[in-house]
């Protein structure tokens, strides 16, 4: 039975490089066609365009269902990992692997929100044309979250941009890296419970 779920988890791993190479090929657009790229297209496709249609992430120009469904997919990977190895499948080790798939999502998400933060502060800093199509999507990404974070520190404060950028680089940090240790911490916990 082992061997059944190795190769679950083999094939679940292997449809998520598939769809992290299918994304790729979307923000390359038209650089990249032919067989092997359609074939890739007909076997992800489905799977995403459900995501697509379920949660509809879209942010801007950005869409993170995809986000959603690689994670699921990689918690599914790691349900059948967990079967196929020595270990003792326990409510434990399950509450650990839903612990670890939430904090991917949490820990992709933040560390976007910082990416974003960071170009926008490059923007800010070298003086770019924030009006570019790029730019504008940068802005129109960015000023919602550096806004929501300096409402949390610095509740009706009004501060400025430079020290909004800063504030928010910061917490973003702070937030994924300790959260990766308290997570880690945790779930190592929790896979050690034999409930």
């Amino acid at each position: 039975m082992r061997l059944v779920f190795g190769i679950l988890a083999a094939l679940t791993g292997l449809y998520s490089v598939l769809i992290l190479i299918r994304i790729i090929f979307s923000w390359i657009g038209n650089f990249v066609s032919g067989k092997p790229v359609e074939i890739i297209n007909k076997i992800t496709d489905p799977y995403l365009d459900r995501w697509k249609r379920v949660l509809n992430l879209r942010v801007g120009f950005f869409d993170f269902s995809a986000v959603a469904a690689i994670v699921s997919i990689s918690f599914i990977q790691r349900i059948f990992t967990m079967l196929s190895s020595s270990q003792r499948f326990s409510a434990g080790s399950l509450a650990a692997v839903i612990l670890t798939s939430l904090w991917s999502i949490i820990f992709f998400i933040t560390g976007f929100c910082l990416v974003i933060i960071i170009l926008r502060a490059i923007a800010y800093l070298t003086n770019r044309n924030i009006y570019s199509p790029f730019w504008s999507a940068i802005e129109s990404v960015s000023q919602p979250i550096m806004y929501n974070i300096s409402r949390i520190i610095f509740g009706r404060r009004i501060v400025n941009l430079l020290q909004r950028m800063i504030i928010s680089v910061i917490l973003l940090a702070l937030i994924m890296f300790g959260g990766r240790f308290a997570v880690n911490l945790l779930a190592g916990f929790l896979y050690r419970l034999q409930i």
